[in-house]
This record gives structure tokens, C-alpha cells and sequence, in this order.
């Protein structure tokens, strides 16, 4: 997300206040972080020198359930972004009804510069500085960008020497350290969903669509395999390292064959194209599925597709929404088209709280129950203020948020 993101999230959010004629105060108190927390983190590097990196948590909203959100290690991580992501979180979890509140964090820092061991020591000083504001009934964080199952195992471990044993302190664990079927996938398979249900609605399928997908990590990927298993087909992919295309479709099996082994399409073969080219390839559906910011005022114009599909937080700036817009670009809003994600570590959550684990076929029926539903509600939205998909998701989140504060009161 680009500079001022906190301030691009409450525009988004400004708009479908009005269409709630909320008042100014009503609105400046749902728009307002609850709690921010900046925590300085010294640990031993492995040369014996002393490393010193910057962590953020925002909390965002509690009134419809405990805080959750991601943890990203990024360079790029900084106040004004946790601030944005915090705030999405907050609305992604109401549109999609599960009973959290928003929270958002990180650490600035190139995890690829660090050694496993420098990277374990960082999480686990982060984790002293937050385990008071962090727990399975307040907050509760999950992975984001670079970080894994592997970072919540140790946040797990750390926080246990604090509080005891509390798995559900943190979701996206590793399957065998109490994690959910499913979660790794969860957030390419919402998309998917969210794909489908859009289609529908325009007499539409997944099978015979044709799709780019800018980002090929966790989300990209699912998002392309389930979409090829579909009937669908990708025509480009790319990543930071390399941007391919193929009008007839391409392998993309052999795509994620070859990410497993390498974790890039740098060496994979194919007809290559420019990196910023790449969102610009005529389809069906555009899924940027990257870091944020990335539709800009630049390149909306030279967009080629009648939907974008946001699997990321935040790709497109509010300017050029606008342009999309006008253009007759239909846009699934992030707060809903990849809360997939959020969805599945709320089942992990419940089924820590239980200690009774679910079936992947469970975990897959209860996404696609939760996830349609809330397209259907989004949609009678739309259909009753005739307004954009992302302001009728907006506007969603923020009358259950403000409904949820006002009976729980000030």
C-alpha cells in the first residue's frame, strides 16, 4: 500500500458512511484504532553484533469478538500501513460475520537477510514485547507477508512461557502443531469462491474464463491451481522474478511444481513478458494477488479485463478505483474477496478452544457456506443503494461494527 494507506482505507470507508448517514462523531469513533503499540526488538545476531528492528500491533476494534490480524516482516512495514491493515481487518471480519475485531502488525524488517536462528530470536523478542496485549480471548495474531506457520509455532512456544499452554494464541500453525486442514490453501479458495458466486451472477463460469494472476505465493497459487481444476484458464502469471504468458493457457501444474522446488518462476520456461506488462494482459478476471498499491493512477486505464478480483490487501489506490469504475470495471473488494483466509483461522481458533480438530472436507464446506452467504448480502447491498461492490461491503462491516458498539455502548 503506498504512503497515506490508513487515509486510503477511510475513504473507502468514508463513502459507505455516508450511504449509512452516520454522523461525523459516529464516524470518527469506528475509524479510530483502539490501541497502538510500538516495541523496539534487540537481539544477539549471529556474527555477535546487535541487531535492532522496529515492531508495530495496532488494534484496531474489539466489539464483535477479540482482535485478529496478521503479523507481515517487510521492509516496508511502518506505522500508517498497520494502521491501514488493521482497519481492513476490522471490516473483512465483519462483512464475512465471524465474531472477531480488526488488528494488523509487523516487524520492519528483510526476513531473507536474516539466518533461521536471527529470525527465531527476533519473533520470539517481538513476542515479549506484545504477549500482555496478545491472547486467545484479546488478540489474536496469524501469518501475513514472510511469515509462516513456522513464526506461529515459535510465537506459540514463547507465549506459552508467559500464559501456559494457549494454542489458539495465534492461528496459521503448522498442522501438526495444532493448526486447521485447509489453512494454507484458504485464502486462494475464497478468492475462488468469491470468482464463482460473481460469475453467477452474470449467467457465468469459472470453466471457459480466462485469468491473470499477479503474485504467485501462498494466495496466487491456490488461486491458480483451484481455478485450473475449475475449468478455468490462466493465461498469465508472474511474481517479482518473472511474468509469463500464454493466451491458450498455461501449464499451470507444472508452474507450481516448479515453485515448490525453486519458491519462484524465475527459471520456469515460457513466453516471458515485462513485470508491469502484466496487469495489462486482456482477461476476464485480473487477480492481483501481491502487496498493495499496485493499480494505480498509472495503469488503470490500460487495464483489459471486466473484473478485478483484490487477493491482496489493498492493490488498488482509491484514484484508481475511480477510474475502474468508470470504466465499467467491476472490483471484489479485498475485505471480502480474500477473507477467506481470516474464515479458516477462525475454524483453526474454534477448534483450539474445543481441542476438537475438523475434517478438511468440513473446513471446506464451512468457508463456502460463510463466504457465499456474504456475497449474497453484499449483493442485496448493492442491488438497494445501487452503489460499487467495495462501498456495499463497506457499508456491510461498518453497520454491524456500529451496531455491535452502540449495544455494547460507550
Amino acid at each position: 500500500m503506498a504512503k497515506g494507506a490508513f487515509e486510503n482505507v477511510n475513504r473507502y470507508f468514508d463513502n459507505a458512511a455516508k450511504l449509512l448517514e452516520l454522523s461525523e462523531s459516529e464516524a470518527r469513533y469506528l475509524r479510530t484504532p483502539s490501541r497502538e503499540l510500538k516495541v523496539e526488538c534487540n537481539i544477539r545476531m549471529d556474527d555477535g553484533s546487535i541487531g535492532t528492528f522496529v515492531g508495530f500491533r495496532v488494534q484496531h476494534d474489539n466489539s464483535r469478538g477479540p482482535y485478529k490480524g496478521g503479523l507481515r516482516y517487510h521492509p516496508t512495514v511502518d506505522l500508517d500501513h498497520t494502521q491501514a491493515l488493521a482497519s481492513l481487518m476490522t471490516w473483512k471480519t465483519a462483512v464475512v460475520d465471524i465474531p472477531y475485531g480488526g488488528a494488523k502488525g509487523g516487524i520492519q524488517v528483510d526476513p531473507h537477510d536474516l539466518s533461521k536462528l536471527e529470525l527465531e530470536r527476533l519473533t520470539r523478542k517481538f513476542t515479549q514485547g506484545i504477549h500482555e496485549m496478545i491472547g486467545d480471548t484479546v488478540d489474536i495474531p496469524a501469518p501475513d507477508v514472510n511469515t509462516d506457520g513456522q513464526v506461529m509455532a515459535w510465537i506459540m512456544d514463547e507465549y506459552a512461557k508467559f500464559h501456559g499452554f494457549r494454542p489458539g494464541v495465534v492461528t496459521g500453525k503448522p498442522v501438526e502443531l495444532f493448526g486447521s486442514e485447509g489453512r494454507s490453501e484458504a485464502t486462494g479458495r475464497g478468492v475462488v469462491i468469491a470468482i464463482e458466486e460473481y460469475l453467477k451472477t452474470k449467467g457465468r463460469e469459472v470453466s471457459g474464463s480466462t485469468f491473470v494472476i499477479q503474485g504467485f505465493g501462498n494466495v496466487g497459487s491456490h488461486a491458480a491451481r483451484i481455478l485450473h481444476e475449475k475449468g478455468g484458464k490462466v493465461v498469465a502469471i508472474g511474481d517479482h522474478t518473472k511474468s509469463l504468458h500464454a493466451p491458450d493457457g498455461l501449464d499451470i501444474p507444472a508452474a507450481l511444481e516448479h515453485v515448490a522446488q525453486h519458491r519462484t518462476l524465475e527459471k520456469l520456461e515460457g513466453s516471458t513478458i515485462p513485470n508491469d506488462a502484466l496487469l495489462g494482459v486482456k482477461c476476464d478476471v485480473l487477480i492481483p494477488a501481491a502487496l498493495g498499491g499496485v493499480i494505480h493512477v498509472g495503469n488503470a486505464k490500460d487495464l483489459e479485463t471486466s473484473l478485478v478480483v483484490e487477493a491482496a490487501n489493498g492493490p488498488t489506490t482509491p484514484e484508481a478505483d475511480e477510474i475502474l469504475h468508470g470504466r465499467g470495471i467491476d472490483v471484489i473488494p479485498d475485505i471480502y474477496a480474500n477473507a477467506g483466509g481470516v474464515t479458516v483461522s477462525y475454524f483453526e481458533w474454534a477448534q483450539n478452544i474445543q481441542q476438537f480438530p475438523w475434517s478438511y472436507e468440513r473446513v471446506k464446506t464451512e468457508l463456502e457456506n460463510i463466504m457465499r452467504k456474504a456475497f449474497h448480502t453484499i449483493h442485496i447491498t448493492q442491488e438497494k443503494h445501487k452503489c460499487d461492490m467495495r462501498t456495499a461491503a463497506f457499508a456491510v462491516a461498518i453497520n454491524r461494527v456500529h451496531a455491535a458498539s452502540e449495544m455494547r455502548g460507550f
